[in-house]
């Protein structure tokens, strides 16, 4: 039988929780620095990225994570970011994942939303065709920005329609940004055919979870982690089976948890709540798909074939159609076979 790393790297999974520009590799990062040099303080040198994202704390990130998408100037810009962390993901056995997206950000500086959504669609088929990954959009409110961001979002989710879009999300800072405000646009996305998956929980305590899934009607909870403090909330969404999208080594180097060791994963999984286990921005944060699944792997003690349940479980949070779970599911049970001989 393989070692637990190498049967992780080579298991097809799905990736739920990942960012479109928190993604970029510190190569692509750098080449896009490059290309403005003199006209942004991130550094055009990858090597030296890794104390630029050395992060004090969240509002330190969000600050790094906004000078990194001031370097998307165009159109160009858009489509080699997506279909190189297109290929970064599918390096990792990543048979689908759903891109978390912010228009917003990208249109307030200067890209036109249909020239944006063309970039993204045009780079998604390609990447199919180049690297056999699915990958579909959450369009997501930067929520610092307010409700005129949260209009915006919405217009170009509705307006534009790209055919990978499923679902409507809303990131950013918790702590001063209520989700209720955002009900109405949300009610809206809904009523559209969109799925809701907020983040909620991450560095803020319970309350924000419970407005997320009363205002929002979320289905799925970006991070949740603070979830494990409430009793009632814990079995509310194990009775409902309301996965989290859970980004361990994100929660450490954003100080929402002090350490991996602290890390409320387990917590979760014993009071049944279904998880899914994703990267958030890796490259930010030093991590991969891969490293978060051996984190997990640890944190629950698992083998194989839990790290392969683990995998499935992120299937079942998917918006796929049943015939494509179905499908990557048959080639996980046809990888734990060959792995186990």
């Amino acid at each position: 039988m393989t070692d637990l790393p190498t049967f992780i790297a080579g298991l097809p999974k799905v990736e739920l929780h990942v960012h479109h520009v928190g993604s970029a590799s510190p190569r692509i990062v750098a080449e896009l620095a490059a290309r403005h040099e003199g006209r942004s303080p991130v550094p055009a040198d990858p090597e030296a990225l890794a104390d630029y994202f050395a992060f004090r704390d969240f509002a330190h990130f969000i600050e790094v994570y906004l000078s990194v998408v001031d370097l998307i100037r165009d159109a160009d810009d858009v489509w080699l970011l997506t279909h190189e962390v297109a290929r970064e993901l599918a390096r990792q056995q990543v048979r689908y994942a759903e891109l978390t997206v912010t228009p917003y950000s990208h249109v307030h500086r200067g890209i036109p939303a249909e020239a944006f959504c063309e970039a993204i669609e045009d780079a998604r088929k390609r990447a199919e065709a180049d690297f056999g990954i699915a990958l579909r959009w959450c369009f997501d409110i930067p929520g610092e920005a307010g409700l005129p961001a949260a209009e915006q979002t919405l217009r170009i989710a509705l307006d534009q329609r790209p055919d990978g879009l499923i679902s409507f999300g809303l990131g950013g800072p918790e702590i001063g940004v209520p989700r209720p405000q955002f009900k109405p646009y949300f009610d809206q996305a809904r009523a559209a055919g969109l799925r809701s998956v907020p983040h909620a929980g991450e560095t803020t305590g319970p309350e924000t979870i419970w407005d997320a899934l009363r205002e929002l009607g979320a289905e799925r909870i970006g991070h949740g982690i603070s979830a494990v403090l409430d009793p009632a909330l814990l079995a509310h969404l194990a009775e409902r089976r309301i996965p989290l999208e859970v980004c361990p080594t994100s929660n450490v180097r954003t100080r929402a948890v002090a350490g991996l060791d602290e890390h409320p994963l387990p917590q979760l999984v014993a009071a049944g709540v279904p998880v899914s286990i994703n990267s958030d921005d890796p490259p930010m944060f030093g991590t991969t798909l891969n490293d978060e699944y051996a984190v997990a792997a640890r944190l629950l003690k698992l083998d194989p074939d839990g790290v392969a349940a683990l995998a499935r479980d992120a299937i079942a949070a998917a918006f796929l159609e049943p015939a494509e779970q179905a499908r990557i599911n048959a080639e996980i049970d046809a990888y734990r076979a060959s792995a186990a001989r």
